[in-house]
């Protein structure tokens, strides 16, 4: 590996060629290293970045990663993955060789992220570390799939933490019935609301709805899922043919809006 020293400045730089994705030999130059083997360590990972090569800092095939996915990922979603790998999981592995990484050296990084506490004495929350675990196995996954990394250690090592079931909060009968009671006044939000609680749709589902899918002679409302059609009858006195025309002229009003 070759490198040379710049005469005007006193730093030193490397000369290489690497072969694209195309199959073409192009030329690549690296400047402003402090020491001779810094240059030649920086040829030496670049060579094996572009090989395919994993015998190469897990630091490394993370630059990889991350130059890969980010053009696939919305800017907010890439802002967390990056956060969790800059801060959570190189300090940790960035200096062992991914192909070296083994099961145990998983579990001991888990080990320590188990461990954490912070100024309250409070650890990551289960879903948290759920996450954390979830990213770096993504990282060896990437590996695997397309740079021939023979197993998943991260996999091996299993999981840490677990998504958090959040309490399911809802109104009761007659909760509800108050809730309707003050609403009365506002025609469209009382129907709608009336649609909401006795059928059981969702709010889009609700905003998807067309004249075409109420049956005012049987009294039923209809919607579509993946593209097959459910049937909702509308049950309780307080939501009847006349309410559900009410309702209509109401969307309709909505949508002609």
């Amino acid at each position: 590996m070759l490198a040379y020293k710049n005469k005007d400045n006193g730093t030193w730089y490397v000369m290489t060629q690497y072969t694209n994705w195309k199959g073409e030999r192009k030329p690549k130059c690296k400047r402003g290293f402090d020491t001779k083997r810094e240059a030649q360590e920086w040829e030496h990972t670049f060579r094996q970045q572009n090989s395919g090569d994993l015998d190469m800092p897990f630091s490394a095939f993370v630059e990889i990663y991350c130059r890969e996915q980010k053009p696939r990922l919305k800017e907010s979603t890439w802002q967390t993955k990056e956060n969790i790998i800059q801060q959570k999981i190189l300090p940790y592995f960035e200096n062992y060789k991914i192909n070296e990484i083994t099961t145990k050296d998983v579990r001991a990084w888990q080990n320590e992220m188990l461990a954490y506490r912070n100024e309250e004495n409070k650890p990551y929350s289960s879903s948290y570390l759920k996450t954390l675990h979830n990213q770096l196995s993504a990282i060896f996954n990437y590996a695997v799939r397309f740079y021939d990394l023979r197993s998943n250690p991260a996999a091996k090592a299993g999981n840490m933490g677990s998504e958090e079931r959040k309490e399911m909060l809802f109104w009761t009968k007659e909760e509800y019935q108050k809730f309707s009671e003050v609403m009365m006044d506002k025609p469209i939000s009382y129907y709608a609301f009336q649609m909401l609680y006795w059928t059981g749709i969702r709010e889009g589902e609700l905003l998807a709805l067309t004249p075409a899918d109420f049956d005012f002679e049987k009294g039923t409302v209809k919607r579509r899922i993946f593209r097959k059609k459910c049937f909702f009858h509308v049950v309780g006195s307080s939501v009847n043919c006349k309410s559900i025309e009410q309702l209509h002229y109401s969307f309709d009003w909505l949508i002609r809006r």
